[in-house]
């Protein structure tokens, strides 16, 4: 059995905010599909950590731990690399956030 998955993003970068006037986010234009590098936080795994939720980078696939999470590993990835935008992995309802911006696009 194939377990890959594609992390699919919207296409379109619709405002999130009470009244609708956040601006575009510029950082989505462009994202193509990424699969994620790993099922896990690789480096929570090697600590023997663990996390509340997974976020995938959505520039390169990288997949760790959220700003729930103790070791927030998804925002160290960013301040790295740059790569501005994550998503949700796994269960429950997806969305994607930009680290730039600092919300939901």
């Amino acid at each position: 059995m194939n377990h890959r998955r594609s992390v699919h993003i919207m296409t379109a970068s619709a405002p999130i905010s009470p009244n609708g006037s956040a601006p575009r986010c510029e950082h989505a234009d462009g994202l193509t599909p990424v699969e994620p590098r790993s099922r896990g936080c690789r480096v929570c795994e090697a600590l023997r950590a663990g996390w509340k939720a997974l976020r995938v980078c959505l520039t390169c696939g990288w997949v760790a731990c959220s700003d729930d999470s103790p070791h927030r590993h998804a925002r160290a990835h960013y301040r790295e690399t740059d790569h501005p935008i994550t998503a949700t992995v796994g269960p429950g309802p997806t969305w994607r956030w930009c680290y730039v911006h600092g919300r939901q696009v």
